[in-house]
């Protein structure tokens, strides 16, 4: 074969050092098009997470602090929390034992607890999910719609629908009483045991405490006084549609992150009647 024979126009591209070569390079967009400066890009990618953050903050996930003492030991004061909001979506509800975070049903919260964030920084954020709103509080779920929550037995334990709940692995040691239901009226100072008190948790609410049952201004301490006429049936309660989502995660200060789950506690409670 002579030289003649040979393809003028090799097709590999790889001996074609001339026009031709740079003819073959691949395009990364159309001709003449200038690429995104860097400070549009990076405005771009920050309006992208603070849409995710909103989307996040209105169906899945929120953050939350801890406002007082009420949830010791497990959650101390200024903890930052994780909230799953799908907790209780398709027909869920909460249940006895989960940690909860709800709205303010009555004027629970004082003026400062409420407030939320005061810089304007972490007030936007506030807005979009990425820092703790106020004006919500954190508490244990003892009794749903229904329930009968009685103080106490011999051992100064709550019962739910007649039987006694063994809450040691949550609640603070140097508790006295699991639930001073009954202290809220006859005195703090009184010693645990058989009380004739009585509560029902009315249909569409819910029953709550803090861990911290001798420093928690709970369920147990808003519910009516027996042989009041002038309280309103439901004061006390949480109202179901009120609550947020679930607590599932400990996530700040990093050294006592935890994931939170409900405990085996109530699981021997019966459905009320």
């Amino acid at each position: 074969m002579t030289s003649e024979d040979r393809d003028p126009n090799p097709s590999n591209g790889t001996t074609d050092t001339g026009e031709g070569a740079r003819s073959s390079t691949i395009s990364l967009g159309p001709a003449g098009k200038r690429q995104m400066p860097i400070w549009q890009e990076s405005i771009l990618l920050l309006c992208i997470a603070l849409g995710l953050a909103v989307l996040l903050k209105a169906f899945f996930i929120q953050a939350f602090y801890i406002p007082s003492e009420s949830m010791l030991p497990g959650l101390h004061v200024n903890d930052r929390i994780l909230v799953q909001k799908v907790s209780y979506w398709g027909g869920g509800s909460p249940q006895r034992g989960d940690v909860i975070v709800f709205s303010d049903p009555d004027g629970w919260l004082s003026e400062s607890e409420s407030a939320g964030p005061t810089s304007p920084v972490a007030k936007v954020l506030g807005k979009v999910g990425l820092y703790p709103s106020g004006g919500h509080l954190v508490k244990r779920v003892i009794g749903v719609g229904g329930d009968v929550i009685t103080c106490c037995d011999k051992q100064g334990r709550l019962k739910v629908n007649g039987v006694p709940v063994d809450e040691k692995a949550y609640l603070a040691k140097d508790t006295p009483c699991a639930a001073p239901l009954s202290q809220q009226i006859v005195g703090r100072n009184q010693k645990c045991g058989p009380r004739d008190l009585k509560v029902t948790v009315p249909k569409g609410y819910l029953f709550v405490m803090g861990d911290n049952r001798t420093d928690s201004a709970d369920s147990s301490a808003h519910i009516c006084v027996p042989g009041s006429t002038t309280c309103p049936p439901t004061q006390g309660f949480v109202p179901v549609d009120d609550v947020v989502g679930k607590v599932f995660a400990l996530v700040w200060p990093l050294s006592r992150f935890d994931m939170i789950s409900r405990p085996d506690d109530f699981k021997g409670v019966p459905d009320p009647r």
